[in-house]
């Protein structure tokens, strides 16, 4: 749960601050003490004479009685000289372990008289020097108990305290609340999606959530989506195969009937030869059912596979090769038309080669014997464009208009075999590859137009096929 994770966090962080916190705050009091330390030191400093030629000190008691009154503690001094040969009034008073810098206070604790007392240390040269102007330096000590100090500090620290916990305990509350409020459009968003039917993929509405939600929102509705075309693909599938399957089945069935119940050798024969043409269209219908579901299932441009620079002559070509055997048993006269350079496009080569095969298919099909079927290839700067020309019936304006309807077939088409899928795979495919079918009539003959760009638009994905 988000405010499990986030409010322990939280107060980690706020207890660090909050211990830095009392640090410094003691440290800060500690430099204020100090500081009223270093005033009392220069002030004794400055009473300080060498000028009799003996060290002496003017320090009269009322301000004594000022600095114990300031510190509310017991003030204590020392003056003496490095050497040690001169010492005025608190001589046990310790030194610093360090050695002392000319001018520069040191401050320390030390234990005195069984008490912890803070003391301030000052060296300076003696001005004039004793002992025959062999110079020498004085050092003055000043102390005052801690006692009080610690008492303020404490003080300090537990009103500091206090009022970093009420802060700490605003801020998780705060914290917690904000979250609690925050997530509560995700919580209508959760109990809306829990209610939806099992079949209900309508987008979810993203009125109400925060702004730092709506990209999952829109990626979901994006899944959503894809799952809803995936699905009404599956249904349209089922619905095509029931619908066109159903029909070739029972009359398999009426005629397998038939031939059991048959004697007659040549009855027998009939009917099985009858059941195999029916078999062959089921086939057929089938693998042209699947090749259009898979059509509209792939797009080279979305799929992690990526699309592939396809040479079109060569794909045209072989092609015309699988077509070699029934254009010369309907004495057919076709060929290619094509550049010398390769023309290439980007997509997928299965599907491409999907879509030449039933555009070659139905030429073959609707080509009378002896008649014409040409592929050409032709491209520019912009568009290569793979044609099929043939000179058979040609499709009427109101076929053109509708070519592409699954299970349709034209006036041309009434008395051929085939389900009227073809045009709608070449449809399918064409626009998975972002590209144009077109169709016209010749009078005689039709003319079917496979338009592609050459501007494509995932250049860095795209794999250059090897030869």
């Amino acid at each position: 749960m988000l405010i499990w994770s986030l409010v322990p966090a939280l107060v980690v962080f706020l207890m660090v601050a909050l211990w830095f916190s009392n640090h410094m705050l003691r440290a800060q009091i500690n430099i204020a003490y100090d500081r009223s330390l270093s005033g009392a030191l220069r002030a004794i400093d400055h009473q300080i004479s060498t000028a009799s030629g003996g060290l002496s000190i003017e320090l009269p008691y009322v301000m004594l009685e000022f600095f114990e009154l300031t510190a509310n503690e017991n003030v204590y001094y020392r003056v003496l000289t490095e050497d040690g040969l001169a010492d005025i009034g608190d001589q046990q008073l310790p030194l610093p372990d360090q050695e002392l810098v000319s001018g520069v206070p040191q401050f320390y604790t030390a234990q005195y008289l069984d008490e912890t007392i803070r003391i301030a240390a000052l060296a300076r040269a003696m001005d004039p020097p004793l002992y025959n102007n062999q110079g020498g330096r004085v050092v003055v000590l000043v102390g005052e108990d801690i006692d009080t100090r610690e008492s303020f500090i404490k003080s300090m620290m537990l009103r500091s305290l206090g009022r970093d916990l009420v802060s700490v305990v605003l801020v998780v509350l705060i914290v917690v609340f904000g979250v609690l409020f925050a997530v509560r459009p995700l919580t209508r968003l959760r109990q809306e999606v829990q209610r939806r039917h099992h079949d209900d993929l309508r987008p979810i509405e993203a009125t109400d959530i925060p702004a730092e939600v709506q990209p999952l929102v829109a990626a979901i509705n994006v899944h959503m989506e894809r799952y809803e075309q995936q699905a009404r693909l599956q249904r349209q599938f089922l619905d095509d195969a029931s619908h066109q399957l159903r029909t070739p089945l029972t009359i398999m069935r009426a005629q397998l009937g038939y031939a059991l119940r048959e004697t007659d050798p040549l009855e027998i024969q009939s009917a099985l030869q009858a059941m195999r043409e029916g078999l062959d269209r089921g086939v057929r219908t089938t693998n042209q059912m699947l090749s259009l579901a898979r059509a509209k299932e792939h797009s080279p441009f979305e799929k992690g596979e990526g699309p592939e620079l396809i040479d079109l002559t060569e794909l045209g070509r072989e092609v015309l090769k699988d077509i070699h055997a029934i254009a010369r048993a309907r004495h057919l006269d076709y060929g290619l038309e094509c550049p010398e350079a390769p023309v290439y496009v980007c997509g997928q080569e299965w599907l491409l080669r999907e879509a030449i095969v039933n555009l070659v298919d139905n030429a073959v099909r609707y080509t009378p014997a002896g008649g014409t079927m040409t592929l050409r290839i032709e491209s520019d700067k912009r568009e290569a464009r793979l044609i099929v020309e043939d000179n058979g019936p040609g499709m009427s304006a109101d076929d053109i208009e509708k070519a592409g309807v699954r299970f349709r077939r034209g006036q041309a088409g009434k008395n051929t075999p085939g389900a009227g899928l073809g045009l709608a795979i070449v449809q399918a495919i064409m626009l998975q590859h972002r590209g144009q079918f077109l169709l016209e009539s010749l009078h005689p003959g039709c003319r079917a137009t496979l338009v592609f760009t050459l501007n494509f638009p995932d250049q860095g994905r795209i794999k250059a096929k090897e030869a």
